[in-house]
């Protein structure tokens, strides 16, 4: 039987409720899973009056092709929340959305969770101290070290530090935390990727990986360090690499992925490739997470132009890591 997956709706004035809809008029969905939207069964109405697709939404044991099977877990006004304007009731009912799917998929009810985008800011509103998805559900399932990456069929990266100012990301920057991140990936790749020797590639900190200390010694004091660890461990880790060549080798092949110091030194290069199929996922945790790897899009929601292209594909991997644990 395909798993029962639990996407989360996201931001109820964002995207996530129209590309939810969107998804379910696609018989991919279905061939791969059973999906379980944790949401707002009137939100999702609107969402599919917006998009044109009056798909019936109904319980979450009544799902199948041509339904949209919801776990209600808000009954929102939607002149509350309307499209493209955040508001309080919404902030609180996302954060409630991820509450509930993790806890189901942690006690076995459903095999994966697949996220919609919701606003960091939100969050904060909500009264959730953590800035973003990864950070959360990581709390929530104990306190779980892990590791953000992108992926898409042709580039895959890793991130050392996520959702802090570069300032900060440079600050936190350890052997010890990079050598964590290499072989958090490590081990993610063996048993979820299908990859049971991943030749991962370490990015520098400075241009050109530091031109021999000319531009700083992170790659030295740093970099270094946590790949030499890493090799003695029997992990094929390589690197530092200059950050500005290393992603196109990794894309055309000479790496399975590639390990990021920050943020946007990672992501800029892998939304540039796969801005609309790529896939956010959470390594390291005791169950499957996958999201879209946008945001919630506030300037196109409700207008019915959001692609569900990153829903579809974040599925696709959960189902498919959901299969093979």
């Amino acid at each position: 039987m395909p798993p029962r997956i639990a996407i989360t709706m996201g931001d109820p004035s964002g995207v996530g409720p129209e590309i939810v809809v969107l998804a379910h008029a696609r018989e991919e969905l279905f061939s791969r899973c059973r999906p379980v939207v944790y949401g707002d069964p009137g939100i999702l109405r609107r969402a599919a009056r917006v998009v044109g697709l009056p798909l019936p939404v109904v319980g979450e044991e009544e799902g199948g092709p041509g339904r949209v099977a919801v776990a209600a877990r808000s009954r929102l006004d939607p002149a509350e929340v309307p499209f493209g304007r955040p508001s309080l009731p919404g902030y609180v009912a996302m954060a409630g959305y991820i509450r509930a799917a993790a806890e189901d998929v942690l006690s076995g009810k459903a095999a994966a969770i697949v996220t919609c985008p919701v606003s960091k800011e939100g969050l904060a509103a909500a009264g959730v101290p953590f800035p973003g998805h990864t950070e959360f559900l990581a709390h929530l399932c104990g306190g779980a070290d892990v590791v953000m990456m992108l992926a898409g069929d042709r580039l895959r990266v890793a991130l050392a530090t996520i959702h802090v100012g570069l300032r900060r990301a440079l600050e936190l920057l350890s052997p010890a935390l990079i050598e964590k991140t290499v072989r958090i990936t490590y081990a993610f790749f063996r048993k979820h990727m299908g990859t049971p020797a991943p030749r991962i590639a370490v990015a520098g900190v400075n241009p050109h990986a530091g031109e021999g200390g000319m531009f700083g010694d992170e790659e030295a004091t740093l970099v270094a360090p946590a790949v030499a660890a890493c090799r003695a461990a029997g992990i094929d880790a390589t690197g530092p690499y200059p950050p500005d060549t290393v992603f196109h080798r990794a894309y055309h092949g000479s790496f399975d992925v590639v390990v990021a110091m920050t943020h946007d030194q990672g992501l800029i290069p892998l939304k540039l490739v796969h801005f609309e199929d790529g896939v956010n996922v959470t390594m390291g945790l005791p169950i499957v997470r996958t999201s879209v790897d946008h945001g919630t899009a506030y300037d196109i929601a409700g207008t019915g132009t959001a692609n569900p292209a990153s829903l579809l594909a974040a599925v696709r991997m959960a189902a498919g890591m959901a299969k093979g644990r």
